[in-house]
């Protein structure tokens, strides 16, 4: 359920849970706090952030469990999530609004990036379907050979970089003061805090 629907949906869910049951939620900013007061007071409670890539086994997903919950609680938290992907587990509650802000939207990020390279490739003479194919199969790819690769993605891109290429050329503006970093930083602290004010 969508958290904007949690103050009327949670108590129906409620009535399906007993002291035994590991609630596992994936609900952005909805607390561990406001999910307490509507299960059990037993019942053990995991917050999950998934991302759209779940849907094809490609998915990331943070999680975070307090002490209440239990090892063997957890497992199957863990168990449950990895059906959807890879799963990292977050020390603190308050940085699953920053996994938010990464994974959990970052997929929008990606697509993004693909529509704008396509554009882009239009922009300097392509065919919108030529752009479009190729900004798709350039991100497919770059992800899979980053998931296949050990090497961080600093490395990755400096193997692509020629010196005085036409990638440098392309680098030296993304990576310019007022490129792509500080951009994407501004997208991921604007998602955080809009997980935050979700919370209330």
């Amino acid at each position: 359920m969508k958290p904007q629907i949690a103050e009327g949906a949670l108590p129906v869910a409620a009535a399906f849970a007993g002291p035994s049951t590991v609630v596992v939620s994936i609900m952005a900013g909805t607390t561990l706090k406001t999910l307490s007061a509507a299960f059990s007071a037993e019942a053990a409670i995991v917050r999950a952030m998934p991302n759209t890539p779940a849907a094809v086994g490609r998915g990331i997903t943070g999680a975070f469990a307090d002490e209440t919950v239990s090892e063997r609680q957890r497992a199957v938290a863990q168990k449950l999530l990895e059906a959807a992907g890879d799963v990292v587990w977050v020390s603190e509650e308050a940085l699953i609004d920053a996994v938010t802000g990464v994974s959990g939207s970052g997929p929008a990020y990606v697509f993004l990036l693909v529509e704008a390279m396509a554009k882009a490739g239009v922009a300097a003479g392509l065919p919108a379907d030529v752009a479009e194919t190729l900004a798709r199969k350039t991100v497919e790819g770059a992800g899979e050979l980053m998931r296949q690769s050990s090497e961080p993605p600093a490395i990755l891109r400096r193997n692509v970089t020629s010196p005085n290429g036409t990638t440098a050329a392309a680098l030296g503006v993304l990576m310019a003061d007022d490129g792509l970093e500080p951009l994407v930083e501004r997208a991921v602290l604007a998602a955080t805090r809009r997980a935050k004010e979700l919370a209330g």
